[in-house]
C-alpha cells in the first residue's frame, strides 16, 4: 500500500484591506528608522569635521573653549 507524505495545507488568505494596511505602515516605520540612523551617523561626522577644522583653525584653545561651552546649548 503506497502512502503519500502529509504535507501541511496552508490556507491561501486574502489579506483585507486594513492587514495590508498595517503591513504597509511597519515596512515604512522600518526604513523611517533606518534613515535615522543614518542620518544620526552624519550628524556625528559633521560634529567630528567641524570640531578638526576648528582645531586646525583657532588651535587647540579654541577646542578647550567650545567643549566647555556644550553643556549650555
Amino acid at each position: 500500500m503506497i502512502t503519500m507524505p502529509e504535507e501541511p495545507i496552508e490556507e491561501t488568505k486574502t489579506n483585507t484591506k486594513t492587514e495590508r494596511f498595517a503591513q504597509w505602515l511597519m515596512t515604512r516605520e522600518e526604513r523611517r528608522q533606518e534613515k535615522d540612523t543614518n542620518i544620526e551617523s552624519l550628524i556625528k561626522l559633521n560634529l567630528i569635521a567641524s570640531f578638526l577644522t576648528l582645531a586646525m583653525v583657532g588651535g587647540f584653545e579654541a577646542v578647550r573653549t567650545a567643549m566647555a561651552l556644550i553643556p549650555y546649548l
